[in-house]
Parts: C-alpha cells; structure tokens; sequence
C-alpha cells in the first residue's frame, strides 16, 4: 500500500507534514509494504505546473492520502480516483503515518473539509 503525505522539505520521514496539502513543495511516498520512501516535488498548477494535485499524486501509485485538511473539491477528486483520504494528520511523516497506523486520523468526507483558503 502507498502511501503519500504533503511535506515542507525533503527529509522523508523526519519532514513535517504541511498544512496546506495543495501548496505543499514536496510529497513524500511510504511504501508500507517495503518502507521505501521516495520524495517527489509538486509540479502541479498550484505551484505553476500542469495538473492538480490529486491528477499528480495518482501517477505515483498512491493508494492512502493523509493530510492535515483539504478541501471538498480535492476530497471529490480524490474520491473519483479511487484514492482514500485521512486528515488531522501533524508532526513529522513518521508522526503521521503512526497516526494512521493507530487509527486516529478521520476519514475526509465533504463534511470536514476546509472551507477557508478558497477551497
């Protein structure tokens, strides 16, 4: 399973996650089959790239999504690509991932989306 998490740099699983998952620099991708980690740059629109975030980020394989919010146009999104969501995720990647792993992260559904940021 795949995992992907927005990140403010570079540094994998010791990155911190970044609050604004469609402005992130990074995404960072765990392997939870194997544990690799691969970090990849946002090309998407947001940052004057092609695409939206989600339409990048479904290229990678990734089955799981954790963020600390999103919007309710990225939760259709990434529902349509078959791609599951969580969010409240914080800390580090590693701290994220245990949140998952622990079942403490929520589900996103239109209902807990941002609603600020023009989302």
């Amino acid at each position: 399973m795949k995992l992907c998490i927005p990140s403010v740099n570079e540094e994998g699983l010791d990155s911190y996650v970044h609050q604004h998952f469609g402005r992130c620099p990074y995404y960072t991708l765990l392997d939870d089959d194997t544990g690799e980690v691969k970090v990849f740059n946002n090309t998407s629109e947001h940052l004057g790239g092609v695409g939206l975030p989600p339409e990048l980020i479904k290229k990678y394989g990734v089955d799981i999504m954790l963020c600390a919010g999103l919007g309710p146009k990225a939760v259709g999104m990434f529902e349509d690509l078959g791609i599951t969501v969580y969010v409240g995720a914080a800390g580090t990647i590693r701290d994220a991932v245990e949140q998952w792993r622990l079942n403490t992260l929520q589900l996103a559904t239109f209902d807990n989306a941002c609603k600020d940021h023009g989302h």
